[in-house]
C-alpha cells in the first residue's frame, strides 16, 4: 500500500512558510494543509554543536505549534541551516549579510543540514539529513546580482539551489539536492511510513 494511501485517515499539517517546502510534500503526492499562523523565534544554545542545530530548531517548531493535536492529526516542521567549518549560518538578515555569507561560500565546499520533526498527538519523531555542496569560486558582481535581484534573505546561506546561482555557482553536490532546498524528502516519505505505525 502506498503511503498516500496509508495516510487517508490521517491529517497532515505543515507548519512553514516555505514555497519550496511546500512545492516538495505535494509533488510527493502526500495531501496535507499549510500552517503559517504562528512565530517561533528560531534560536539554539550557544554550546550546542553546529549538527544538531537544524534538527533543534524543527523540534522548536514542532513544540511551539498552538493548536491541540487531534488524535489523527501529524504536524510536521522543519529547519535547515547551513554549516561551514564550524559556524552556522541561517538567513540573512540584511543585504551586507547575504553578500558576506555568499562571499565565505565562494571557492569552497559547506554541509547543509534539514532537520525534520513529526508530532502526534502523544508522540514526536525527529530525524535530519546532511548534503555536502562545493561552490566555484563566485565574483563579487555576480554575489551582488544574486543577492540583488533573488533577495534571498529567507534562505539559509542566503542562497536557494534552485535559484541563479545554484545554476552558474554549484559545482557539485554530495548529498540529497531536495534536502538543500529545504526538505529532504526521500528520507521524509521512508520516515513518515514509520511514524504512522508508532501513533
Amino acid at each position: 500500500m502506498l503511503l498516500e494511501d496509508k495516510l487517508k485517515d490521517y491529517s497532515i499539517i505543515l507548519c512553514s512558510k516555505s514555497p519550496r517546502r511546500k512545492e516538495l510534500l505535494t509533488n510527493c503526492g502526500i495531501e496535507f494543509t499549510m500552517s503559517t499562523d504562528y512565530d517561533v523565534e528560531e534560536v539554539y544554545p550557544k554550546d550546542l554543536p553546529a549538527y544538531n542545530v537544524a534538527e533543534y530548531l524543527s523540534e522548536l517548531k514542532a513544540e511551539g505549534y498552538p493548536n491541540a493535536i487531534a488524535d489523527n492529526e501529524i504536524l510536521i516542521t522543519a529547519d535547515t541551516v547551513v554549516i561551514l567549518g564550524d559556524r552556522v549560518l541561517g538567513k540573512a538578515k540584511t543585504r551586507d549579510e547575504a553578500i558576506e555569507m555568499l562571499t565565505a561560500l565562494s571557492g569552497n565546499s559547506h554541509e547543509v543540514v534539514t532537520g525534520v520533526t513529526f508530532r502526534g498527538k502523544n508522540s514526536k519523531s525527529t530525524f535530519s539529513s546532511t548534503t555536502r555542496v562545493w561552490f566555484r569560486s563566485v565574483t563579487e558582481e555576480e554575489i551582488v546580482h544574486y543577492v540583488d535581484k533573488y533577495i534571498p534573505y529567507d534562505k539559509a546561506g542566503s542562497y536557494g539551489i534552485q535559484e541563479w546561482i545554484g545554476y552558474v555557482a554549484i559545482e557539485r553536490i554530495d548529498g540529497s539536492f531536495y534536502n538543500v532546498m529545504g526538505l529532504p524528502i526521500q528520507q521524509l516519505y521512508v520516515n513518515l511510513t514509520q511514524f504512522i505505525k508508532t501513533i
